[in-house]
């Protein structure tokens, strides 16, 4: 589910706590060490992303929020903010020179020139939470 989330919209939140579960608290969050990202310099968008975001010369950042049942991806395009919400058993992550993550044909690809060894330590805890995700709800 992609929307924009440049303003707050409470059935979208509602719709977003259904796919991928509620915000952690603050106990649980210090115990995981972090539930969100560094910040990422998206470098390829898909298909999707380019109908909503006209990328110019301009740098789009973007972040991603672990919850529960999936993650949540943040991308800044200027003054308006973009909100694709991914459960775990959609999700697919890439790792090649660069980090990707895909999803029901879309796809972001972000750059590694910024905060690569926090967000590789991070898409690590990612990929963990959902590995066992799967495990206990017998996915795999």
């Amino acid at each position: 589910m992609i929307y924009n989330s440049t303003y707050s919209d409470i059935e979208k939140d509602i719709e977003t706590n259904n796919l991928v579960g509620k915000k952690y608290n603050l106990i649980k969050s210090i115990g995981l060490g972090g539930i969100g990202s560094k910040r990422l310099i998206v470098e390829e968008l898909g298909v999707n992303f380019k109908k909503l975001i006209k990328q110019k010369n301009d740098i789009i950042y973007s972040n991603i929020e672990l919850r529960n049942k999936g993650i949540i991806v943040y991308i800044v395009d200027r003054q308006k903010r973009f909100t694709w919400v991914i459960p775990f058993y959609k999700l697919v992550v890439y790792k090649t020179p660069s980090f990707s993550i895909h999803s029901d044909g879309n796809f972001i690809r972000f750059s590694n020139k910024l905060n690569h060894k926090q967000n590789l330590a991070f898409f690590k805890k990612v990929l963990d939470h959902k590995f066992n995700f799967n495990k206990y709800n017998n996915q795999i």
